[in-house]
């Protein structure tokens, strides 16, 4: 995500180090979990996606590329951000957002990435997430809650124009009896913690939030992978920070081709 980006590892050490840091084993189970043939919304679960068109959704965007062509798609069953852009030319940032609200569901969904990058991201890793409990969208991006998915970075927690807590160890990786430490403040719009290792497969790769309020829990290919505690907005008027318990749901194109399929969701 997000803009301030810090500057990134290149790309050959990220997967090199996500590669060392990933039992070859589970990486293959996890990419065996994701089924090109899975269409069908699990039990208890809706279709945020109709696999058809993009209703109930609306887009947003930075504003600084052309935007002369539509920047998300249904595409035969998935939604395909920069569909029909040429790759190496300059390209919006662009949100696809959720009209309504929700707070405590579980979502999934699966994601691959294309071959195009745009710029100004050309020569960075591809670079995307999935946004929830937006709260204000007065700025570009939306202030909420956000499971980053790029290349050797998947599953960390971004945490934008808000505040929210994490487990981590002495590097400041998520770890699940870890240290609580808490991020956030009016003056800095942006601040990450980092998942506790990169599970990303080649090809499709299944995402899961879980969302308890103002607790969420990320799921990247079956592994638990991060954690955001007690998360909360600053509201102007009580001049406090207040729980953030509900908000819309962003699937992000962030300069790289994406493909998003199977979102579906399951109130709790």
């Amino acid at each position: 995500m997000k803009q301030p980006r810090p500057l990134h590892i290149p790309l050959l050490c990220i997967l090199s180090l996500a590669t060392m840091c990933s039992p070859p084993a589970a990486n293959e189970e996890a990419n065996e979990n994701v089924s090109d043939s899975e269409t069908i919304a699990p039990e208890g679960f809706k279709a945020l996606f109709n696999g058809v068109d993009l209703e109930g959704w609306y887009t947003v965007s930075d504003g600084n590329g052309p935007d002369s062509l539509e920047l998300f798609s249904a595409e035969n069953g998935t939604i395909h951000a920069y569909p029909n852009q040429q790759a190496g030319s300059l390209q919006s940032f662009a949100g696809l957002v959720t009209k309504e609200e929700y707070g405590s569901y579980i979502l999934t969904f699966d994601f691959k990435w294309g071959e195009k990058k745009f710029e100004p991201r050309t020569k960075n890793v591809k670079d995307a997430g999935v946004l929830f409990h937006i709260f204000d969208e007065t700025d570009f991006w939306p202030y909420g809650v956000e499971c980053q998915i790029q290349e050797g970075d998947l599953g960390d927690l971004w945490i934008i124009g808000a505040r929210a807590s994490a487990r981590v160890d002495a590097s400041e990786h998520y770890a699940t009896n870890g240290e609580l430490k808490t991020k956030g403040e009016i003056e800095n719009k942006y601040h990450r913690f980092s998942r506790s290792f990169s599970w990303e497969v080649p090809g499709w790769n299944k995402v899961e939030v879980e969302v308890n309020g103002d607790h969420a829990t990320f799921t990247i290919n079956g592994k638990v992978v991060n954690e955001a505690i007690d998360m909360k907005y600053w509201d102007a008027e009580k001049n406090s920070w207040e729980p953030l318990t509900k908000g819309k749901i962003l699937l992000q194109a962030e300069g790289a081709e994406i493909f998003y399929r199977n979102v579906f969701i399951k109130p709790l």
